[in-house]
């Protein structure tokens, strides 16, 4: 939220700049109080959205509470197959005289999807170290 606050805050400031008073007092107090009511509502954001995961994992439905650990499991596939067992296998194949090209993934659309799995994996850690899953 810190950085999405800092991302969005110049912007806002900058529009809402034209519109407060020219007193160096009165225009800092409505500055903190413009970036105090940003900050509440990214946190109210990011609350809504924590309360749709925790019901999405409380789903009973296997398709709609299973997509993120198919998602996670295609991610480390994916990321197995790049960093561990296509060299792997690509430096057997080429000990036995075989030069076969193998599928490459390109990971540079796959890592940001990994990096918030892992994210996610560490909040539900989280929650299974508390006894908050059945």
């Amino acid at each position: 939220m810190i950085g999405l606050l800092s991302a969005v805050l110049p912007s806002v400031m900058d529009v809402a700049g034209r519109f407060l008073p020219e007193d160096k007092e009165a225009r800092a107090k409505a500055e903190r109080e413009i970036e105090a009511q940003l900050a509440k509502h990214l946190a109210a954001v990011d609350l809504a959205q924590i309360a749709v995961n925790q019901e999405d994992a409380r789903s009973g439905n296997w398709f709609q509470a299973g997509w993120r650990p198919c998602t996670g499991w295609v991610a480390a596939l994916s990321f197995g197959w790049v960093y561990l067992l296509q060299p792997i296998v690509s430096f057997a194949l080429a000990q036995f005289g075989l030069l076969v090209e193998l599928p490459t993934l390109d990971m540079s659309q796959m890592m940001p999807i990994l990096m918030g799995l892992l994210g996610l994996a560490g909040y539900r850690s989280f929650e299974k170290s508390k006894g908050l899953n059945k």
